[in-house]
């Protein structure tokens, strides 16, 4: 049986940015990063209300197209709960198109307030951190993203069976205890970047010998982000993706091979364009104030923890 949500019952969302791949783990590792959206709710008599601020407010459609409604009614749906009517405010910090998890963190984000208004009304109806992965994933089509979003920390996170489509799958994730000597630096650029089209530079078939070398490294990032900071270098290279979309991401290029030659390690974040950067040490100031020079904003932010509502 169907539960209706009381009117007026509201709640809030804040949902963290993520960034994935880091380097070799193309897919399936991610990180959430200290930036963040909110997303309010409020139970009303009837009809659709969106309000978007900041972050994409000229670009999204405001209406039930809307990534985030479409979430809140996923999750509700999941959940064996109803709204009359809902009113959403959208407060968005999380860059668009940048490489930075967006959209996982608006679908995360729609779907966790979905689950504390559930929870509002009978916390037996609440779904699990593995069920926010799961439908948050089915979304995406991959898990990184939304795992990081959901879970915080870093995540390894995998889907199976690998022949079945996207909605068809079961995604899981494992969530990582970032080494406390690791800080993350983003270079977030002005311009914008398609997910669609970057994935569309990557080749169907790649050679065993770089299946090999990702394999090892995308290992060895496990290790390098939980025990051993100074295997980061190593554990951040890629054969698979990010120097097939150098062509495209000329900037970001540039400077993922300048960072790398001063010992820091540098990805590309997501399909990019923005750059992420694993410190252990302060991040040179000189390259800071390059970097905002070339019109690149230069973002410290913490290792965050996952979606929170209430």
């Amino acid at each position: 049986m169907t539960t209706t949500l009381p009117l007026g019952a509201t709640v809030t969302a804040r949902v963290p940015a993520s960034s994935a791949n880091l380097g070799p783990g193309f897919d399936t590792l991610g990180i959430a990063l200290g930036l963040y959206d909110e997303i309010r709710v409020t139970i009303t008599s009837s009809g659709l209300g969106i309000h978007v601020e900041g972050e994409g407010a000229d670009d999204v459609p405001w209406g039930p197209a809307h990534l985030v409604v479409r979430a809140i009614e996923r999750g509700l749906e999941a959940a064996g709960v109803w709204a009359d009517g809902l009113d959403v405010l959208c407060k968005n910090v999380i860059p668009h198109s940048r490489g930075l998890g967006s959209s996982a963190s608006a679908v995360v984000g729609g779907l966790a307030a979905a689950n504390a208004l559930a929870a509002k009304v009978d916390p037996s109806l609440a779904l699990t951190p593995a069920q926010l992965v799961q439908l948050s994933s089915e979304f995406e089509g991959h898990p990184d993203n939304a795992s990081a979003s959901v879970l915080g920390g870093a995540v390894v996170s995998w889907s199976e069976p690998a022949s079945a489509s996207v909605t068809q799958r079961h995604y899981s994730a494992v969530r990582l205890q970032v080494h406390p000597d690791i800080h993350v630096v983003a270079l977030v650029p002005s311009e914008r970047s398609s997910t669609s089209h970057t994935r569309g530079l990557l080749p169907e078939l790649v050679a065993h010998r770089d299946a090999a070398f990702n394999v090892s490294r995308g290992a060895l990032a496990v290790v390098a982000l939980t025990q051993r900071p100074d295997l980061l270098m190593p554990a951040t290279e890629d054969l698979l993706h990010q120097g097939q979309r150098a062509s495209a991401l000329p900037s970001a290029t540039k400077w993922i091979s300048a960072l790398r030659q001063r010992g820091i390690a540098a990805v590309l974040s997501g399909a990019g364009p923005t750059v992420l950067a694993l410190c252990t040490q302060q991040f040179p100031p000189e390259l800071k104030e390059q970097a905002e020079s070339e019109g690149i904003r230069v973002l410290e932010l913490e290792v965050a923890d996952g979606v929170c509502a209430s």
